[in-house]
């Protein structure tokens, strides 16, 4: 499986913050944004990343992130200069996507929770069609809605409905079988002239094909498109990580935990950012699991 990270958009609601600099290379607590999604990719599995983002912020993720070696990653940039839809991800990145499955994350997601990765790689194993992801919220009215018969499988999907029939929000994390690049491409905009994500899930679901996961209790997820999301979900690092002295979405630590790199090259990415306790921490890492 490949994935994307789409970090495109204007971040309107995030004005004048994000005049200057994208929404995901804000900090969320102690790591910029983009580090969240794209740990889920390497939780994942994941180690084939393309990042699509705007052409003036492309530069700034690639000074952040460059080829993605360094956390045993081959990470890959592409442009989308308007913000056309989610659905548009796989069409700007149907070459990078290939013969392969893909998963799409959305670049102000956060997800945490016990056992995630787990549940990650053996969704991406055993993926048939389309694997989405729910978690319940109390205001479903806001969002896409899943509802799911007793196998889990999607029987419906409403986008914002009045009256919602679950209470299990789509999350902006998606995998999909390779037939989602021809499904994208033979979208038609919306009314608000975009390709919809939604279109895509229910071509799936049309054909039987849609699953919906869901995360329920024990997990937590988090967006950050607004002033007071983004505080909260930094208040939410802060008190999870000084409690338990881990840190979530350390992209150095996950890639020594995959096998994507050596205690030793953590190690040395830690050193360079010694002057900071996320580098003492990752220094820490490596020591703990050197031989």
């Amino acid at each position: 499986m490949k994935g994307i990270v789409l970090a495109g958009g204007s971040g309107t609601r995030l004005h004048p913050i994000t005049q200057a600099v994208s929404k995901q290379l804000l900090p969320v607590y102690d790591k910029p944004m983009v580090y969240y999604p794209l740990s889920v990719l390497m939780l994942a599995g994941v180690r084939e990343v393309l990042l699509i983002s705007t052409p003036v912020d492309l530069p700034l993720f690639k000074r952040l992130l460059g080829d993605g070696s360094q956390f045993g990653l081959d990470i890959s940039y592409a442009e989308q200069a308007h913000p056309n839809g989610l659905a548009e991800a796989f069409v700007i990145g149907a070459d990078f996507v290939g013969d392969d499955d893909v998963s799409l994350v959305l670049g102000d997601n956060i997800f945490y929770g016990q056992g995630f990765s787990k549940l990650l790689q053996s969704n991406a194993e055993e993926l048939d069609g389309c694997v989405l992801f729910g978690y319940p919220v109390k205001d479903a009215e806001r969002y896409g809605v899943g509802e799911v018969d007793a196998t889990g499988r999607l029987i419906s999907i409403e986008e914002k409905p009045a009256l919602p029939k679950s209470n299990k929000a789509i999350t902006g994390l998606y995998f999909y079988d390779n037939q989602v690049v021809d499904i994208a491409r033979g979208l038609k905009p919306s009314a608000r002239g975009e390709l919809e994500i939604t279109d895509v899930n229910l071509a799936y679901l049309r054909e039987g094909r849609a699953n919906l996961v869901d995360l329920g209790r024990g997990f937590a997820w988090l967006d950050t498109g607004t002033h007071d999301s983004m505080l909260e979900a930094g208040q939410f690092v802060q008190v999870l990580e000084h409690r338990q002295g881990v840190r979530i979405a350390c992209l150095e630590e996950i890639a020594l935990r995959m096998g994507f790199i050596t205690a030793d090259e953590c190690y040395a990415l830690g050193e360079k950012l010694a002057q900071s306790g996320y580098g003492q921490y990752v220094m820490n890492v490596a020591r703990e699991v050197r031989p």
